[in-house]
């Protein structure tokens, strides 16, 4: 029996996501917090990528195969904080990405979502707090109906 299809948010800058697709979406990097990703997340399952700062959401990938392990420096973390260098990788590919102008409002996103009911309202923001989350497939099917209507104009 095939496995069901995980959907999962990536929270990252801007600068992290130019740089995921400068590569071309080849690639996606967790933070070394995120170990136990590399056994959760499969082939087939999406990526969908909120912009931190500018709270926005950007596009999806789908994986395409086993994560692995590598620490050489791709992504880029906080200056604040210890660098991070996101060593748990996954391979992926293109499925719907936007143009900066065209990021959709995750806060109108959010009202909309199972997944943010865990929250207050006015502190939406804190669904979108780390380096990734799981959601559930009608929150996936909704977040990309906005980004196929904002590719479409």
């Amino acid at each position: 029996m095939a496995e069901e299809t995980q959907y999962w948010i990536i929270v990252s800058s801007l600068a992290n996501h130019h740089i995921t697709r400068d590569r071309g979406f080849d690639l996606q990097g967790l933070k070394s917090r995120q170990r136990k990703k590399l056994e959760l997340v499969r082939p087939g399952d999406k990526f969908i990528y909120y912009v931190t700062g500018l709270k926005k959401i950007a596009g999806i990938t789908t994986v395409t195969s086993e994560g692995f392990e590598d620490h050489t420096p791709i992504w880029k973390s906080g200056a604040a904080k210890k660098q991070d260098d996101y060593p748990y990788r996954f391979p992926i590919e293109l499925d719907l990405w936007l143009d900066d102008d065209q990021f959709v409002d995750a806060q109108e996103m959010a009202r909309q979502m199972t997944y943010t009911k865990k929250w207050p309202e006015q502190h939406w923001t804190l669904a979108f707090q780390g380096n990734v989350h799981k959601i559930e497939e009608p929150d996936y099917l909704l977040l990309r109906k906005a980004i196929e209507d904002a590719k479409n104009g």
